[in-house]
């Protein structure tokens, strides 16, 4: 069944903001003051763990949603590598991108409303700053470029793979949890250098509300010299994936 363009429109702006709001909450719950996943005795803390399966179950589930309406892109990155590899029209690029953003802005407001108690008790402003957007550890923005490259190559080809790879209709939902599965190893085995965001929506979305709004315990900018960053390489990343697939294992 075709779906209409504005449906599928609603699905990516839905999509993105299930993903920021599981992904970003669980950076929240994990690392700011009072909150019951970061109990003051440590036992609740289920830091990067619980923060990698978060952001794989805001993909996986997305994904059984709305795969079958939009295709559940969720990421411009990936919207662009299918238009560039010819999978998806380049005239419905910008509408797919702007319903992300406006997903992502939307899903981070969510999680500043829930824990804006935890916000204002959290003195530390990196750990403040880590439930919006990414940044390099190394302080190398050259690591984090070659970090958000590869991880979202590795996303993309991996991805496409395991969809092109269907031979019965139970294979779809097996394909949504593989990438559900996918991003959760990607932040586990991939993420130590920058955050990572894999995904230029949810970077820029969280960064722009971090960058407009006074936010508790704010520090200065949104680290807006790195936020080139997480737009450009994880769109070079996905182009890259896509081709590295499609050229030795066709369409």
């Amino acid at each position: 069944m075709e779906h209409s363009w504005m449906l599928k429109y609603f699905a990516e702006f839905f999509g993105t903001l299930i993903l920021v709001l599981f992904g970003n909450g669980s950076v929240a719950n994990s690392f700011l003051k009072g909150t019951t996943g970061n109990a003051p005795d440590g036992k609740a803390n289920g830091g990067w763990i619980l923060v990698a399966f978060s952001f794989g179950f805001g993909v996986m589930l997305p994904a059984m949603l709305f795969g079958s309406i939009s295709g559940n892109h969720i990421n411009p990155a990936v919207t662009v590598a299918q238009a560039a590899a010819g999978n998806f029209p380049w005239s419905q690029v910008a509408p797919y991108i702007i319903c992300q953003l406006l997903g992502a802005i939307c899903g981070q407001l969510l999680v500043l409303a829930m824990y804006w108690p935890h916000f204002k008790e959290s003195t530390d402003p990196d750990i403040v700053f880590s439930c919006f957007a990414t940044s390099d550890c190394t302080n190398s923005k050259w690591n984090g470029f070659i970090s958000e490259v590869v991880g979202t190559a590795v996303l993309m080809f991996v991805a496409i793979g395991l969809y092109k790879g269907m031979f019965f209709k139970q294979a779809v939902d097996i394909a949504n949890i593989g990438v559900g599965f996918l991003i959760t190893a990607l932040v586990m085995a991939l993420g130590g250098p920058t955050g990572p965001a894999l995904n230029p929506a949810r970077d820029f979305g969280p960064r722009l509300v971090y960058s407009l709004l006074p936010i508790p315990n704010k520090k200065g900018g949104a680290h807006w010299s790195y936020g080139w960053i997480p737009v450009i390489a994880p769109t070079l990343g996905a182009i890259i994936g896509i081709f590295l697939y499609k050229i030795p294992f066709g369409n």
